[in-house]
Parts: structure tokens; C-alpha cells; sequence
């Protein structure tokens, strides 16, 4: 699951950029847990093993792979408060669909590779919830998956990616339109349920790996940029905004969509929107309870329940990557995506209680990044989980990075 980008030209990592304006609104998440846990700011110099730059879902996964099944010496910085740049927008699909249907990918790279992608979003799903299981509450659910042809068109395409997925058996199962009508009670050209799909309150789950690495010693500070990063004798330096310095033999940068700042281009950043409802009656909530919805029409309109019988919407993506000119579409978008929800699911009282939209990014064949750069040397790694599989794509990404630092192959390398 990682792609190389092609070569461009960049600056060295100095100076780093300030933080982005990556969200706009209220996101349910932060709003519902609020600010879990305080975390250090970093007021003194310190050396590591490993820094983890990022303190989003991407960087909580990544420490924990490392200090939990590594036992590597790991530190996190984060220039935000703990969860609170993409993570809080995120709404948390966890899926082995990629938004590139596999048809589409092996196109590109062959049926097996194709596969191996799908497969090893599959087996992510798994591994987050064995994560999850000692953790406490952090509203991971395993869910299905109903994913619906949009037009007729679509249905013939569908069709085509069921019967690739068939030869690698994977568990799904093809409905026509009268059985779609007769346990969803939509209409749709033809889809695909599958079993295995998730959720997961991300802020939470953000906070409680940090907070379990924190009680086994690894260094969390938010509230620390980094400002500078170089070359240090057979390591890197890295100096923060306020002068500390950590010294360390590795650098994982897991910054979400700044890091692309100097890769470009790895990706293109976009905007999309989300809104959830006032808690439903689950009678009311019906199939939604356990089973995610989405199709085949892209930008693509989802949604799936929350713990408390809420409906989490999202879809309405656009090109538009301007804080000031998101902040102003949200409320729009969201009542674009309630009206398609309503023609959809006419029977199902519906009523926005928060709205948001936030920043995401989209590589060529929809695949994420993770490991280092031709540009920069092998003691900066990057983390870019981009696409809609981010939380799925970072759990396999930690592994992919673990056995980067420990100097092993990885089957997806």
C-alpha cells in the first residue's frame, strides 16, 4: 500500500511550515469528548530512538507499533492540541474498500497487487479491533458494508469489480434491485454487501493509545512545533519553536496533509464536508444500525450510525482547498447532503445537530505513502495515509514503518 511519488523539486525540511487550517465547523468528535487529556508542552532538549512528528490517529498508531511490539525509544510532538488537526474531522469508515475500485487498480498494477491492497485494508479492520478491545469505549463497532451502483452504468462496472473480488475470495454477496428494495427500502441498479467494515470514534481512539503510551513512558507533548529539521552527525536534530532540541536516530513524520508541502506533488488536497443528526430511534435507524452505506458516483455520498444512534453524512468533496472559502460552504453542503439522504431514506426523521467540513487529500490511483523518500535521506520517514481508507491504510502503514527502522523487508514493501 505505498506508492513512490515522481521526482520534483523541494526545499530541505527547514523552516517548516506553520500549522494548516485543515477544518472548518463544529466536528462531532471534539465537540461530544472534548479535550480528553492534557499533554506536556516540550520546554526542555531530549534524545530518542524514534520522533514521532504528528499527534493524529496516523502518529498514536504509528508510536504504538513501535513502542508496544518494537520496543522502540519513541517521543511524539504535536503542534496542536493531542487529536485536534484531521483527526477530529475524520468520520471514521473503516473499510478494505479503497475509494480506487480494484478493477481500476489492477489496471494499473496487476490483479495481485490489486488484491493485496484490498486484502491488507481487511486484515487493518481486524487489527484495530483487537487494538481497540483493552482500550475501553471508543465506539468501535464491526459493521457491513452496502456499497450501491448509482446509475445503471454504474451497475454494469459494479458487476465487473464483484467478479474480481470473487477470484480472490474475498466475502461479499451480489443483490439485484428487488432484493436492495426489499431489505433497504431504496432503489438502486445492483450492489455489493460486504462483511467486513467497522467504525470508531477516532478522538477518543487517538487519546486513549497516547494515553496508554504515556503511563509506559513515551514522551507526548502537544502544544511543540517543530520549526527546524537536519542532519545530525549519524542522526537527525530537530528544534522546536521554542528552541528545544531532540536529537534522534530516526524522524517519522506523520503530519497528515502538511507533509506533502515537501513532496509535492504526492497529492492533491480537497475539501469534504460531513454533518450528524440528533440521535434516531433504532427502530427508526433500522439496517443503518449495522451496516455503513455508500455508492458508486464519485464524490460519493456515505453514511453509518454512531454508538449513540446518531447518522454521521459525508460526501460533497470539492476542489477547493481555501480555509475562509470551506468555512463558508459548510453549512450548504450539509443541507445538500441531508436533502440526498432524505430522497434516499424518505421514512427517516432526520435533524443536523453539528456540520463541518475538512481538508483531505487524493493521490493518482488512490494509495497511500508510507516509508522514505528518494529526495530526503533514509532517517525521514513519511506517514501520508491519504484517501478515504486513512485510519486502515495507518494501521498497516505503523507496520510498514516498524519494519523500515528495524531494517526488514515487509510484504507490502
Amino acid at each position: 500500500t505505498a506508492t513512490q511519488p515522481a521526482t520534483h523539486t523541494a526545499s530541505p525540511l527547514n523552516n517548516l511550515p506553520s500549522p494548516m487550517d485543515l477544518k472548518s465547523g463544529y466536528p462531532f468528535w471534539a465537540i461530544k469528548n472534548g479535550l480528553i487529556q492534557a499533554f506536556p508542552q516540550l520546554q526542555q532538549d531530549l534524545r530518542c530512538e524514534v520522533l514521532v512528528i504528528g499527534g493524529g490517529i496516523t502518529g498514536a498508531l504509528i508510536a504504538d507499533e513501535l513502542a508496544r511490539n518494537g520496543g522502540h525509544e519513541v517521543v511524539v510532538i504535536e503542534q496542536r492540541d493531542i487529536g485536534w488537526g484531521s483527526t477530529a474531522a475524520s468520520t471514521a469508515m473503516l473499510q478494505f474498500e479503497i475509494d480506487t475500485p480494484m478493477v481500476e487498480l489492477a489496471r494499473q498494477y496487476g490483479q495481485d497487487n490489486a488484491a493485496a491492497a484490498y486484502l491488507a485494508c481487511a486484515r487493518a479492520i481486524d487489527q484495530i479491533n483487537v487494538l481497540c478491545q483493552p482500550l475501553g469505549e471508543v465506539d468501535f463497532q464491526p459493521l457491513a458494508s452496502l456499497y450501491y451502483a448509482s446509475s445503471r452504468r454504474d451497475g454494469r462496472h459494479l458487476r465487473e469489480e464483484y467478479a474480481l473480488r470473487q477470484r480472490y475470495r474475498i466475502q461479499q454477496q451480489w443483490l439485484e434491485p428487488d432484493e436492495i428494495l426489499q431489505r433497504y427500502g431504496f432503489a438502486a441498479p445492483a450492489a455489493i454487501l460486504s462483511a467486513k467494515a467497522a467504525r470508531v470514534d477516532p478522538y477518543r481512539l487517538t487519546y486513549r493509545l497516547f494515553s496508554r503510551l504515556a503511563s509506559a513512558g513515551v514522551g507526548i507533548y502537544d502544544r511543540t512545533c517543530a520549526s527546524q529539521l537536519r542532519q545530525h552527525g549519524q542522526g537527525m536534530e530537530v528544534t522546536t519553536s521554542n528552541g528545544a532540541r531532540i536529537t534522534c536516530n530516526q524522524v517519522v513524520l506523520a503530519t497528515g496533509y502538511q507533509a506533502q508541502q515537501w513532496l509535492q506533488p504526492v497529492a492533491r488536497n480537497r475539501s469534504s464536508y460531513a454533518m450528524v443528526t440528533d440521535p434516531i430511534d433504532p427502530d427508526q435507524l433500522g439496517f443503518l444500525r449495522h451496516t455503513m452505506l455508500w455508492e458508486t458516483a464519485r464524490p460519493y455520498l456515505y453514511m453509518r450510525s454512531t454508538g449513540d444512534n446518531r447518522l454521521l453524512i459525508g460526501g460533497e468533496d470539492d476542489a477547493l482547498d481555501i480555509p475562509a472559502r470551506r468555512d463558508a460552504r459548510v453549512q450548504r453542503k450539509a443541507q445538500k447532503l441531508l436533502k440526498k439522504v432524505q430522497r434516499l431514506l424518505p421514512s427517516l426523521p432526520m435533524q443536523t445537530t453539528f456540520s463541518w467540513a475538512g481538508t483531505f487529500a487524493e493521490t493518482a490511483d488512490g494509495l497511500p505513502f508510507f516509508g522514505a523518500h528518494r529526495q530526503w535521506g533514509p532517517r525521514v520517514l513519511f506517514a501520508m495515509a491519504y484517501g478515504g481508507n486513512g485510519i486502515t491504510y495507518s494501521m498497516t502503514g505503523a507496520e510498514l514503518l516498524r519494519a523500515a527502522i528495524e531494517g526488514r523487508s515487509h510484504r507490502l514493501s
